[in-house]
């Protein structure tokens, strides 16, 4: 592997499935969220990778990964792509892998008609905050008193 493989950013396969899921459950445990095990998240991945609606990413042999998923929208013709994820593992950080992970993930949204891609991001985490500015994102959130809101409902009442 030359060292432009070794941080080459590519769609991820199925066979990517043990990688991601590793990655997933170290980002989680890395800031303390609530995680189901790595095991788990390998069998998720291995499922949503075959959706048309779901790209992901990976960083040579799993340095990082990026997780977008695209969903119909009615605000103009082509996808809504959100970003669900992104993860560096913590000794590659700051050396661009991110930057290139948004990238690519900008270019592969783009070819799929998606115009816009939206992250959420915790108003606390202003290092992330900093990273999406930094590329071009913009918070729409009104006021600078911006907080994240998500509620979440169960589907059985």
């Amino acid at each position: 592997m030359t060292d432009a493989d070794a941080f080459a950013v590519r769609r991820a396969t199925p066979a990517d499935a043990a990688a991601l899921g590793r990655l997933l459950w170290e980002f989680n445990t890395e800031f303390d969220s609530p995680t189901d095990s790595a095991e788990v998240l390998t069998e998720r991945f291995g499922r949503i990778l075959g959706y048309d609606n779901v790209v992901a990413l990976v960083v040579g042999d799993a340095k990082g990964f990026a997780l977008i998923t695209l969903r119909p929208a009615i605000w103009f013709d082509g996808p809504v792509a959100q970003l669900e994820e992104l993860y560096v593992v913590p000794s590659l950080r700051n050396w661009g892998i991110g930057t290139r992970l948004i990238a690519e993930a900008r270019r592969i949204i783009g070819e799929l008609g998606a115009p816009e891609m939206h992250i959420n991001v915790d108003e606390v985490d202003e290092d992330t905050r900093r990273f999406y500015e930094r590329h071009g994102f913009v918070n729409i959130e009104a006021g600078a008193d911006y907080r994240m809101l998500c509620y979440i409902g169960q589907t059985e009442v």
